[in-house]
C-alpha cells in the first residue's frame, strides 16, 4: 500500500490578518529554490520564487513578501545590489542571505548593506526555516500562532520555544533531533519513509544515506521513548511511525 504524502500542519506564523506569510527564494541554482520552497511551504507559508536578480526586484514589488531569501552570486546583478534596490525603494523586508562565500568580510559586506542574516552554503532546510522564523517574528507584519504547540499523547514540543517535555519531565534535543521529532509529530500515525524524512530534515546536498535517518532516530528513541513505554516505532521495509504510548495501568 502506498503511503500518504505528509500533510502540514496550520504555519506556525502567519500576518494579522491571518493569511499565510510570504517568502521570495532568490536562487540561480533551480534544485535548491524547489528544495527552500517546499521546505518553506511545508512551513504553511506562500513562495515565490525567482532566478536572478532583476526579476527579484520585480517580484519583491509584485508579491510584497514578509521575508527575502537571497542568494549572493546572481547572473545579472548580485544580492547586494538587489537588497540596495530595494532599501533604495523604502523596502525594509527583512533578508537572509545565502552564499557559498564564508569570508568574515563578505559577511560583513552583506549586514552592512543592510541584510539581516547570513547562511552559508552548504546548510540545513531547518537553519534556514529556523532562521527565517526568527526574523519575521521580530518584524511587525507578522503574528505568532496563538498555540505553538504539537501534543502527541503525553508528548509535547513548543515549535516556539523548542522546548519538549515528556509526562512533564524536560527531553533535551539537539538541533537535528528536534526537527525530526517536529516531522514525527506533525505527522502522528503517519508511516514516514526514509526517504521523506531525508527531504525534510537534512540539508539539500546530503548524500541520500539513509542509515542517517537509523541513527538518529535511535538518539530520538533513547531520549524520547527511554524508561517508557514506546512512542517512535520502525515498520520494516517501510519507514517509522509516532504514536501515542498505550495507557499503562497504576499499580494496585
Amino acid at each position: 500500500m502506498t503511503t500518504p504524502p505528509a500533510v502540514p500542519a496550520a504555519a506556525p506564523l502567519v500576518r494579522p490578518d491571518g493569511s499565510p506569510v510570504r517568502v521570495l527564494v532568490v536562487d540561480d541554482e533551480v534544485s535548491l529554490t524547489e528544495l527552500l520552497s517546499m521546505a518553506l511551504r511545508y512551513e504553511g507559508w506562500e513562495v515565490r520564487t525567482a532566478t536572478a536578480g532583476l526579476p527579484a526586484v520585480r517580484a519583491a514589488k509584485e508579491f510584497a513578501p514578509d521575508a527575502v531569501v537571497l542568494d549572493v552570486m546572481l547572473p545579472d546583478i548580485d544580492g547586494l545590489e538587489v537588497l540596495r534596490r530595494l532599501r533604495g525603494a523604502g523596502d525594509d523586508v527583512p533578508v537572509l542571505f545565502l552564499t557559498a562565500r564564508d569570508a568574515v568580510e563578505d559577511r560583513v559586506v552583506g549586514l552592512t548593506a543592510g541584510g539581516d542574516d547570513y547562511v552559508t552554503k552548504p546548510f540545513s532546510l531547518e537553519e534556514v526555516v529556523a532562521r527565517l522564523r526568527a526574523l519575521m517574528r521580530r518584524s511587525s507584519v507578522v503574528a505568532a500562532r496563538a498555540d505553538a504547540r504539537l501534543v502527541v499523547g503525553d508528548l509535547v514540543l513548543d515549535e516556539d520555544s523548542h522546548e519538549v517535555t515528556r509526562a512533564g519531565q524536560e527531553v533535551v534535543l539537539t538541533a537535528t533531533e528536534f526537527e525530526l521529532l517536529r516531522f514525527f509529530m506533525r505527522n502522528p500515525r503517519r508511516v514516514l519513509s526514509k526517504a521523506q524524512i531525508l527531504d525534510r530534515v537534512w540539508n539539500y546536498d546530503f548524500g541520500g544515506q539513509a542509515n542517517i535517518v537509523e541513527l538518529y532516530v535511535s538518539y530520538l528513541r533513547k531520549k524520547v521513548d527511554a524508561g517508557r513505554p514506546s512512542m517512535i516505532h520502525t515498520l520494516r521495509g517501510a519507514g517509522y511511525v509516532l504514536k501515542p504510548a498505550p495507557a499503562v495501568d497504576p499499580e494496585p
